[in-house]
């Protein structure tokens, strides 16, 4: 993943370099300059849409949402393929080439987890570990923490932010795997920096030499906790934003984009890269530099608002001041713009159908607002801020640090992002206000406003149970018996084939409970659904049906074999022959006057077997050599009176058995036959002890075992007689409905539910004939 992420970072940033040289490049025509500041971008995009979009649409967007509901749970189909983790990687590096403010981390996120997945796949030794459930579950997530590691080279904050963000509850044993792999992905992501020559040693992504003997005053203190408060109301309203943009593009330009899947992506990358064209509105909001840039650059130490004063600022110092001061304007009109614009453009952005991540978009904007808040307390005071006979000059650079924490933490809402900024600028002195202003934020944003990732999964109606919010949800008064399905489909010991059928074609269920019969209703376990589908398989399957029509063509022989000899052979002849008779070919009798009849025997059966064999139904045109199963050697004959049972036993049985099989007419009429008996559940793997609940249960309580034990449904038991189900979907409108202070939603049919209507099959009726079952591992269906 280090690898993969230099790799990246490489790219991205040699796309976004010859973005400004071909800008600087063809200075002497402004309009050619605006040409291909706009085109660059815009052909970026509409690549990686269309790219995206071809490839692997589950590439789209951040992939943290998703990694929750995985994590939680769920199964998203190819969500962790080859072929997304492709899309995924080109669609990213095109995506931020372009320029646009949007982010890695969360695709990254994403990245990590596919390499994972498919890892365990390859190596043998891990198989056990991938198809384990839970072992799989921590495997993806010590892949978040490696994601978040290798984006920033923050291995402690990078395994925080994975248990905050995609965990409900994490798993302790799982604690050192995360930092030992996300450890060794920051060591080496840091290394390449040193192999390839772009740093002398392992430093932070975002150098910063803050001073650290007296970084910051007590009193600075209730500055840092309004810069903490700013930042909540404005991460509730980014999430609101997005959400609104969102919902405003599924109303009004679904029509247009119908049309063409181009249409949007282009328009935004247009009015994005004109609005921060460096001749245009760009020279307000330091339009010229990259969003690297930008950040090193806010997090300098020195101050903005009185360097024209000094005189002791050096050529490095004077270029960062001049991207964010000209003769038009000064630095606090600048940074007021930079934010402005910056929020709204990383908030419509991150709607677009490619590979984007929403952290550090935010992240600038919060450092840029600590920027003009440490700028405006500079200019306030310029000579610093006095306690007691020390006066303490004031630090903006401080103040940046703080306010990216506090802003993407409220956006995320996540602490552990204040640990992600000191690992990013190796700032350790502001850690205090920074853990501070991050509290009051998240604070904020919580009572107002969903995480950004919870608010796309409410978008993209991922199945996610959301949080309780106890000052709002009547969560202790609503109990099971109000939200759980009554009617349920069920197995017993006294259910046919032709229920089990029914039950296959008709509902989508994982597994389906096991009780001892309709009227008890006892609750004995659960069984899968690919346990059922082998047993029906088994008995009516290819191999069962070709056994009885084997079977039954051996008996018709036999019975044939039976009237011939009765018809042909004498009664003291036919006496010793059907005692001594072989249960296929009949054994010669002894030598003496009964030879010739002997003889006659032996030549009679033999044309009789090889026609009938001939009117066999050979299945898969496997033919099979009628000379090599019938031939037999006349010596032999000669030379052991045995003969018949030598050749006999030379019969391929595996090969005469797939040769025989029963008419279409015959399969149809054993079929029917065979759907009416009784289900056997001797060789049926049945899990004894499903998850239960009783009516009483609250709903507090149900939403806790559903979030720590990722449960998707769970059986209701009243005295162990099975009267109900709730699943996921009953449990989230629930608490949907009290969240909101409104009633609880009744539960409403569908398949993604668990809701089911008892099925009572007394045979294989007429309309049954015209549904097709497809068996597996046979390649064939039968009606």
């Amino acid at each position: 993943m280090a690898f993969l992420s230099f790799g990246m970072d490489f790219i991205i940033e040699k796309c976004q370099i010859t973005h400004i040289w071909l800008y600087t490049e063809l200075e002497f025509s402004p309009f050619l300059q605006y040409l291909a500041w706009v085109a660059f971008p815009v052909l970026f995009i509409l690549f990686s849409t269309g790219f995206v979009t071809i490839v692997a649409p589950n590439a789209i967007g951040s992939g943290i949402p998703e990694m929750k509901t995985i994590l939680r749970g769920v199964v998203l189909k190819e969500y962790l393929s080859f072929k997304t983790l492709v899309s995924k990687i080109v669609g990213l590096c095109s995506s931020l080439g372009s320029g646009l403010p949007i982010g890695k981390e969360g695709p990254f996120v994403h990245v990590a987890s596919i390499v994972a997945t498919l890892l365990t796949k390859l190596l043998v030794s891990f198989k056990g570990v991938y198809e384990n459930e839970s072992h799989n579950n921590e495997l993806l997530g010590a892949a978040c923490a490696v994601g978040v590691a290798c984006t920033f080279a923050a291995p402690i904050g990078g395994v925080l932010f994975s248990i905050e963000v995609t965990a409900t509850y994490f798993a302790v044993r799982n604690y050192w795997r995360g930092f030992f792999s996300a450890v060794c992905g920051a060591a080496v992501f840091r290394l390449m920096a040193i192999w390839f020559k772009e740093e002398e040693t392992i430093t932070a992504l975002f150098k910063t030499n803050l001073q650290q003997e007296f970084p910051f005053d007590a009193v600075e203190l209730l500055v840092y906790a309004m810069i903490g408060i700013v930042c909540g109301f404005a991460g509730a309203l980014f999430v609101y934003l997005h959400r609104k943009i969102v919902e405003f593009n599924r109303s009004h330009t679904r029509t247009l984009l119908r049309r063409n899947r181009f249409i949007y992506p282009g328009l935004v990358a247009f009015v994005i890269s004109s609005l921060t064209f460096p001749l245009g509105l760009g020279q307000f909001m330091a339009g010229q530099i990259t969003t690297h840039q930008a950040i090193n650059e806010l997090f300098s130490n020195f101050t903005w608002a009185t360097a024209y004063s000094n005189n002791d600022l050096d050529v490095s110092d004077q270029k960062i001041l001049g991207h964010w001061q000209n003769d038009n304007t000064n630095i606090f009109v600048t940074l007021t713009v930079f934010i402005i614009i910056r929020f709204v453009t990383s908030a419509i952005a991150n709607t677009l159908p490619v590979p984007a991540g929403v952290f550090m978009p935010v992240f600038t904007i919060g450092a840029a607002l600590g920027r003009l808040v440490g700028e405006a307390m500079a200019a306030w005071f310029p000579n610093g801020v006095r306690a007691g006979n020390v006066v303490t000059k004031i630090v903006p650079g401080g103040y940046a640090v703080v306010g990216a924490a506090a802003l993407s933490g409220s956006v995320t809402h996540t602490i552990s992002t204040s640990v992600i900024v000191f690992e990013l600028t190796g700032q350790i002195g502001h850690i205090l206000p920074a853990v501070i202003a991050v509290l009051i934020a998240n604070a904020v944003t919580s009572m107002l406003q969903p995480s950004i990732y919870d608010s796309i999964i409410k978008i993209k109606k991922l199945p996610y149970l959301p949080d309780i919010i106890p000052h709002k949800s009547k969560s202790y008064s609503i109990y099971v018996e109000n939200i759980m399905v009554r009617t349920v489909r069920y197995l017993s010991h006294l259910s046919s084939y032709a229920e089990i059928k029914d039950l296959l074609l008709n509902t989508p269920l994982k597994s389906f409970p096991l009780v001892d019969s309709p009227d008890n209703m006892i609750l004995l376990g659960s069984v899968q659904r690919s346990e059922v589908e082998k047993m029906l398989t088994e008995y009516l399957g290819r191999d069962r049906r070709l056994t009885v029509a084997f079977e039954k063509r051996q008996e018709d022989l036999q019975n044939e074999q039976a009237v011939t000899s009765n018809s042909r052979v004498p009664e003291a002849v036919h006496a010793p022959e059907s005692s001594s008779s072989s249960q296929y070919v009949p054994v010669c009798a002894s030598s003496g006057s009964i030879g010739s009849t002997t003889g006659r025997f032996q030549v009679t059966k033999t044309p009789e077997t090889a026609i009938n064999i001939h009117e066999m139904k050979e299945e898969d045109n496997e033919k099979v050599p009628m000379k090599s199963i019938l031939k037999k050697s006349a010596d032999s004959d000669k030379s052991n009176p045995q003969s018949t049972q030598t050749s006999q036993d030379s019969f391929d049985l595996s090969q005469l058995q797939k040769m025989i099989d029963m008419s279409p007419e015959e399969q149809e009429l054993w079929e029917e036959e065979q759907l009416t008996h009784q289900i056997n559940l001797q060789n049926v793997q049945v899990d004894p002890a499903p998850f239960q609940l009783v009516e009483k249960t609250s709903l507090h309580k149900v939403h806790s075992l559903f979030s720590l034990l990722g449960l998707n449904h769970a059986y209701v038991t009243n005295v162990g007689r099975l009267v109900g189900v709730v699943a996921l979907k009953e449990v989230r409108q629930s608490i949907e409905g009290t969240t909101n202070a409104q009633a609880p939603l009744a539960p409403t049919a569908s398949q993604e539910s668990l809701e089911m209507t008892p099925i009572k099959v007394q045979g294989h009726s007429t309309d049954d004939k015209s549904i097709r079952l497809r068996l597996q591992d046979t390649g064939e269906t039968s009606s």
